[in-house]
C-alpha cells in the first residue's frame, strides 16, 4: 500500500488546514435535508421534476427541482451559504474569504432569478428553515397553476 502525501493548501488556499478543507468538502451541495423533505412532499401531491437539473441548458446553474412543461425553477437555499437575513452569521475564521463568497452566492442568485425570469421561467426560492410543508404546498399551487390544473391540491 503507497503512503498519501500530507496534503498542503495551495498557495493563498482557503482552506487552512486539512482538516478545515476535509470538513468543507463534507457539506452538501444538493439533497440536503430539507431538499429531500420538500421533494418527497411534492411527489406524494403526485407532481414529477427533474432533480439537480439546470433549467436553461446553456446556463451553468442548476435549480434543486425543475418544472420543465411548467417552466418553473425551485431552489432552497442554505440560511449560511445564501446569506439569510434571518440567520446568517458571519464567520469567525477567515470572515474575509467567506463573507466575499457568500456575497458573490448572493450576487449569483440574483443574477440567476433574472436570467431565468428573461427567459420565461417562474423561480421560486425557499430558505432551508421555512417550513417543508408549507413549501410544498406553495410548489404545487404554482407549477399546477401554471400547467393550468385544476386539481384542487
Amino acid at each position: 500500500m503507497s503512503e498519501v502525501p500530507e496534503w498542503k493548501a495551495p498557495e493563498g488556499s482557503w482552506a487552512s488546514s486539512a482538516a478545515r478543507r476535509r470538513n468543507m468538502q463534507a457539506i452538501r451541495s444538493r439533497d440536503t435535508q430539507p431538499e429531500r423533505l420538500i421533494r418527497r412532499l411534492v411527489h406524494a401531491k403526485g407532481l414529477r421534476y427533474r432533480v439537480a437539473a439546470r433549467p436553461l441548458p446553456g446556463l451553468r446553474r442548476t435549480a434543486d427541482m425543475v418544472f420543465r412543461p411548467a417552466k418553473v425553477a425551485v431552489f432552497i437555499d442554505g440560511c449560511y451559504w445564501h446569506g439569510c437575513p434571518e440567520h446568517y452569521v458571519p464567520p469567525r475564521t477567515n470572515p474575509g474569504y467567506w463573507s466575499e463568497k457568500v456575497l458573490r452566492n448572493v450576487q449569483r442568485d440574483r443574477d440567476t432569478d433574472e436570467r431565468l425570469t428573461e427567459a420565461g421561467w417562474l423561480v421560486l426560492r425557499f430558505w432551508e428553515h421555512e417550513p417543508s410543508d408549507a413549501c410544498a404546498h406553495k410548489i404545487a399551487n404554482v407549477v399546477l397553476g401554471r400547467r393550468g390544473d385544476s386539481r384542487g391540491h
